[in-house]
């Protein structure tokens, strides 16, 4: 009997979808937007995508629908930015190099969580994938931090895989990450079998297929960081108990629980 790895099971169901282009996704702005994270197992997966089918399609880069990101997260000899998150602060901020592989594109990206709850992101594109800061790059960074960007060292390098699927309707684009794989110089940390979902809802829109589905699969909303969780992971010494329960599920998860 013919076998599937998990990435040819993904395949398989996302080349039922209609396709959408870089290009044509961008044209639709979602700038005034309602974000909703959840996890939840790979298992889960497949049906959902079979059952979403006739009301998305899918991002399609290069020919590849599933596509990959290579992320290096940046922070404080002290991990202060991570201490703001687990800590509760509403007035934190990410810094990140982000690769999109297939895309061939690189940016510099800076992700500040306000007080009245607002994401905003900054970024400017790189030649190249940085694997530490340059001068250029601390220049920027100077002017939209709070903080000295000097400060900064590479800690945590990111990769995954990701599906993109638009509503027919334009006003909603969920994500779905999986493979992740967390690094630094010293260790590596999969969490293979979870997916991490992002609903990225128009504001003025009241229907959403997706959390439709979620609310009748019992799959409740919750946060995810990946650089939060996988600094957590591979520094032994960074306070976490903010994050327990949170560890106990992704480990069930990896368990097939």
């Amino acid at each position: 009997m013919q076998t599937y790895t998990s990435t040819q099971w993904l395949n398989q169901v996302l080349n039922a979808y209609s396709p959408i282009t870089l290009k044509e996704m961008d044209s639709v702005a979602l700038l005034n937007r309602i974000d909703t994270k959840f996890v939840f197992s790979m298992g889960r997966l497949y049906s959902l995508l079979a059952a979403l089918r006739p009301l998305y399609r899918v991002l399609s880069v290069q020919g590849q629908r599933l596509n990959h990101y290579r992320t290096l997260y940046f922070d404080t000899p002290a991990f202060d930015l991570y201490r703001l998150h687990v800590n509760g602060r509403a007035d934190r901020f990410k810094v990140r190099s982000r690769e999109y592989v297939d895309s061939q594109l690189s940016f510099l990206e800076v992700k500040h969580k306000t007080r009245k709850d607002r994401t905003i992101k900054d970024r400017i594109s790189t030649p190249a994938p940085l694997d530490d800061l340059t001068p250029e790059s601390e220049q920027w960074l100077d002017s939209v931090l709070p903080f000295d960007s000097r400060s900064l060292q590479p800690k945590v390098w990111n990769t995954f895989t990701r599906v993109t699927l638009v509503s027919n309707t334009g006003c909603e684009r969920v994500t779905l990450d999986t493979n992740l794989v967390f690094s630094n110089a010293f260790n590596e940390i999969r969490l293979d079998g979870i997916v991490i979902a992002e609903v990225k809802l128009d504001s003025r829109s009241t229907r959403s297929p997706f959390l439709t589905r979620m609310q009748d699969e019992r799959i409740h909303p919750q946060g995810f960081s990946k650089y939060v969780i996988g600094a957590s992971l591979l520094y032994d010494h960074l306070k976490k108990n903010a994050l327990k329960s949170k560890l106990i599920l992704l480990n069930r998860m990896t368990q097939g629980f």
